[in-house]
């Protein structure tokens, strides 16, 4: 049975919440990051079958605003689907700017999923685009292609506001929301909801604890034993940036 997967709340979610709250860089930066989730999710859905996962990216942000990275993760749902691919990465660009109080971040994102060998290909073509103004993220996503090896999903999107909240010591707080709507494929739209507190560690070391659950239909996002992958449940991960 086909499942909606898509990359993982902990790493992509938190880039969504904070990516768009920061204004152009002072100065042109190369960053890279690595670390490991107990649950990859994603808009609250396992890709990695509710196990362990491990993830790794690099970006690079210009000082003009403009932005380009990839991000990597081990994935098991390609292979539950009937397919044959095992990592998906993910590579985008876009841009960060202010007007005022408000920030944007405007940008593309392409899913690729190397030999996935789906019926319908599992590769995926997102536009986005994000305001923050105070703690508060609303971002909306469209898909220009096929979305995530559902047929005729062109025009599928995704819709969420989030939030960023500072409480001292190196803590923080992410209350997430979120609409996935899949074009021509209604049963498979649903909402998702988080809260995630974060601990910055020092050093470039952060770890989260993120209260992840959907609305998602029980019998379509299921995994090859029956176990649903949009169950409530807590997903713990552990990042180090450099």
């Amino acid at each position: 049975m086909k499942k909606l997967l898509v990359p993982s709340l902990l790493a992509l979610s938190l880039l969504a919440v904070t990516g768009a709250a920061q204004a152009q860089a002072a100065e042109s930066s190369l960053s890279f990051n690595m670390g490991a989730t107990t649950d990859y999710r994603y808009r609250g859905i396992s890709q990695s079958r509710l196990k362990p996962a491990v993830q790794g990216g690099i970006d690079y942000a210009d000082k003009s605003g403009f932005y380009v990275g990839a991000w990597a993760s081990s994935i098991k749902w390609i292979k539950d689907a009937g397919g044959d691919a095992s990592v998906e990465v993910d590579v985008y660009g876009g841009y960060k700017g202010a007007v005022g109080d408000v920030a944007y971040d405007v940008g593309f994102l392409r899913y690729e999923y190397p030999s996935n060998k789906l019926a319908v290909s599992a590769n995926t073509n997102e536009i986005y685009g994000a305001v923050t103004m105070g703690p508060a993220t609303l971002k909306y996503s469209h898909a220009l292609s096929n979305l995530f090896g559902f047929a005729d999903s062109k025009n599928s999107y995704y819709v969420d506001l989030s939030g960023t909240f500072d409480m001292g010591n190196g803590f923080s707080l992410l209350p997430h929301v979120g609409y996935q709507s899949v074009k021509n494929n209604g049963a498979y739209s649903y909402t998702d909801y988080s809260l995630t507190l974060g601990k910055d560690l020092g050093n470039g070391l952060s770890a989260t604890a993120a209260v992840v659950g959907t609305d998602a239909d029980k019998t379509m996002y299921v995994t090859p034993a029956g176990k649903f992958t949009g169950k409530t449940g807590v997903v713990v991960g552990l990042k180090y940036a450099f």
